[in-house]
């Protein structure tokens, strides 16, 4: 029984194997042929791939991939632009500026961004039109949206551009801005009140309640910055320039600016020019420190995110409007006026205003566009500094081209010296010598000489001694010597009268003595000569009562005395001695020497002819009658009230300047 299961087991075994042959024989056909099968496709690949080119399929699918990313993208970003966009539609700047503009900066930036998507979207999408399109194998319906979509993003992509031209959600965007700058710059701009402003007003103080709010500041740099950001500035300085040009242009309206509009002829009379002159640079002062400096920082404030020379454009056209052209061209005609030595003050005057201003004008007009206010101001310099030097220079000679001139007929001070004096004292005082000193300085460096300390003082002396000259030759001029006399004792004494004055203590103690010492020898002069024939006369002697003497010859002694007193007094009403006290002195000193004397006379007259009614007629005067007429002497020319008036004044002065203006030609 094993023996049949063994037998069993063995022809299982060999069915088996057999059929495991038959199939591996099978197998073995079977690659055959598949060997064959691919090499059939192999070939085939191969041609396909020669005709595809060498951009693979994965490739495609790569820029596929890059353009649904990037479409998605734009999407998004288009949906935000529309977002922007309707909300920029239905708010204005002035209910919120700050939300307002932070929605044109996203705006910009969307449309920006959607224009960089679109770039990148359209350079994908092109690869692959372009691979489609030179495809036989290519459907067009599929074709046709892959052109139809390249369409729609090239227009998506030029969004951004056609947002900034006119008419655009930009610009419209940006027209509003304009809008709400002008209008916070007119509803936040008032005039300043220059004619309520004292000269010596703290300048920061005024200028501090004048300026813009914080807030309104920070409103006009967000929109400056916009719009700067954008190139749309232009309009924006325009606006600026307007509203603050037309609001300084008020400011200085309030004040009286009418001599600015003076003709040319008109500053030839310096007298009447002259008296604009302070008026001029107070003007000018609160002009500069009170009004463009404020306008200068406030245009620094609201344009400080962009280029100085930008604003400072805006802050030219501005000073212009306030007329500082007009201030300056004032000066620039005083200085070219006809040279004359009151003019010398009167530039002084302008170059002290100048030079005060000095600091404000370099740091407020620096830019280049400020050329011009600067060039205006150079030639007004120069024509200071040069007109100033010319007439300092000139003055002795001036004085000593006024000798040929006839000497006053009262025998009094002549207005020439008196003008001279008062003249050199002005120039010699605090307000004018630092500022002549300083002018004499450039002046030098100009011509390349070098200035030397006490050229002032000398120029002065020299002045005071062509003076003393003139006044020599005026005294030998008179017919009359007691007439003489008394003009050097005016002019000693009103040499001797500039003790304390600048110019007395420039020519020193030495020489003020000398001037009294003067002054009390013509003095003693006059005083011997002018009444002499008088005295003689009234000389009482012991018989006279004595009956030698008769009526007759009292009375004609008497009659002698009226006539030389008469002849004596109506020449002398006309002489005057302007010093009260010297006038005063000369006075007691005459009726001390002749009413005494005739007082004692007419006692003795009297008791002489007392039984002559008739001789007692002879007495024409009585002693106090006479001391009257003598303290009457010497008196200036006086109006009806007393004082000397103020139209002789002005005509003397004008008179003197006309003189040496003369003089000056002459040189």
């Amino acid at each position: 029984m094993a023996h049949m299961e063994g037998i069993q087991n063995v022809e299982a075994a060999r069915k088996c194997l057999q059929t495991s042959l038959e199939k591996s024989s099978a197998i073995a056909c079977a690659l055959d042929e598949s060997e064959s099968r691919l090499e059939l496709l192999k070939q085939r690949c191969q041609s396909l791939e020669d005709a595809l080119g060498p951009t693979s399929f994965v490739d495609i699918g790569d820029h596929i991939d890059s353009v649904l990313c990037s479409a998605a993208a734009v999407l998004r970003v288009f949906e935000a632009v529309h977002q922007l966009e309707e909300s920029l539609l239905t708010t204005h700047p002035t209910s919120d500026l700050c939300t307002y503009i932070s929605n044109t900066k996203k705006l910009e930036e969307a449309l920006k961004l959607l224009t960089d998507n679109c770039s990148l979207a359209l350079g994908w999408l092109q690869g692959i039109f372009d691979f489609l399109q030179d495809k036989t194998i290519t459907n067009e319906r599929c074709l046709l949206n892959v052109r139809k979509s390249l369409r729609i993003l090239q227009e998506l992509k030029v969004m951004q551009e056609g947002a900034h031209r006119d008419g655009g959600l930009l610009s419209s965007a940006f027209d509003k801005l304009e809008i709400e700058f002008h209008r916070l710059l007119i509803e936040n701009t008032v005039p300043f009140p220059l004619a309520s402003l004292p000269s010596s007003i703290d300048q920061h103080a005024s200028i501090t309640t004048q300026a813009l709010t914080d807030s309104v500041t920070r409103k006009l740099q967000a929109i400056v910055e916009r719009l700067s950001a954008n190139d749309r500035l232009d309009k924006c300085k325009s606006i600026y320039v307007e509203v603050r040009g037309m609001n300084a242009r008020t400011s200085m309206e309030s004040l009286d600016l009418s001599h600015l509009e003076m003709s040319s002829t008109e500053f030839e009379d310096l007298h009447v020019t002259g008296s604009y002159i302070d008026q001029w640079g107070r003007h000018l002062e609160l002009a500069v420190k009170h009004l463009l400096e404020i306008e200068y920082k406030l245009c620094s404030n609201v344009f400080e995110k962009i280029d100085q020379e930008a604003w400072m454009g805006c802050f030219a056209k501005i000073a212009i409007e306030t007329g500082i052209l007009s201030f300056l061209q004032f000066g620039r005609n005083v200085a070219s006026s006809r040279n004359d030595p009151i003019k010398l003050l009167k530039l002084l005057d302008i170059f002290r205003v100048l030079t005060g201003l000095r600091l404000k004008f370099n740091q407020l007009f620096n830019g280049k566009a400020c050329e011009e206010i600067r060039t205006v101001t150079k030639d007004l310099v120069n024509g200071v500094v040069n007109g100033a030097g010319e007439i300092f220079w000139q003055l002795p000679a001036q004085v000593k081209l006024l000798r040929p001139s006839s000497p006053p007929t009262d025998g009094s001070v002549p207005r020439v010296v008196s003008f001279v004096t008062d003249y050199c004292n002005q120039l010699l005082g605090d307000t004018y010598r630092p500022h002549l000193t300083q002018v004499l300085e450039i002046h030098l460096s100009w011509r390349k000489e070098e200035y030397e300390e006490g050229i002032v003082f000398t120029q002065i002396y020299n002045i005071i001694k062509e003076i003393a000259i003139n006044l020599d030759a005026w005294s030998n001029a008179y017919e009359d010597i007691t007439l003489s006399y008394l003009f050097m004792m005016n002019n000693h004494c009103h040499f001797y009268n500039l003790r304390g004055t600048a110019l007395g203590n420039l020519m020193g103690d030495s020489w003020l003595r000398a001037h009294e010492q003067y002054k009390d020898y013509y003095a003693e002069l006059y005083l011997r000569n002018s009444w002499e024939k008088l005295l003689p006369i009234l000389i009482v002697r012991k018989d006279m009562l004595s009956s030698s003497v008769t009526s007759q010859d009292l009375v004609q002694r008497l009659n002698a005395f009226n006539v030389a007193f008469d002849e004596g007094y109506k020449k002398q009403s006309s002489w005057a001695i302007t010093d009260e006290v010297l006038r005063e002195n000369i006075c007691k000193h005459l009726v001390e020497g002749i009413v005494p004397t005739y007082r004692a006379y007419i006692k003795n007259y009297s008791l002489s002819i007392e039984n002559d009614a008739k001789a007692a007629t002879h007495i024409k005067y009585s002693a106090q009658i006479l001391e009257n007429m003598i303290r009457s002497l010497f008196q200036p020319k006086l109006s009806k009230y007393g004082r000397i008036k103020q139209a002789d004044l002005i005509s003397k002065l004008k008179h003197v300047s006309k003189q040496f203006r003369s003089t000056l030609n002459a040189l």
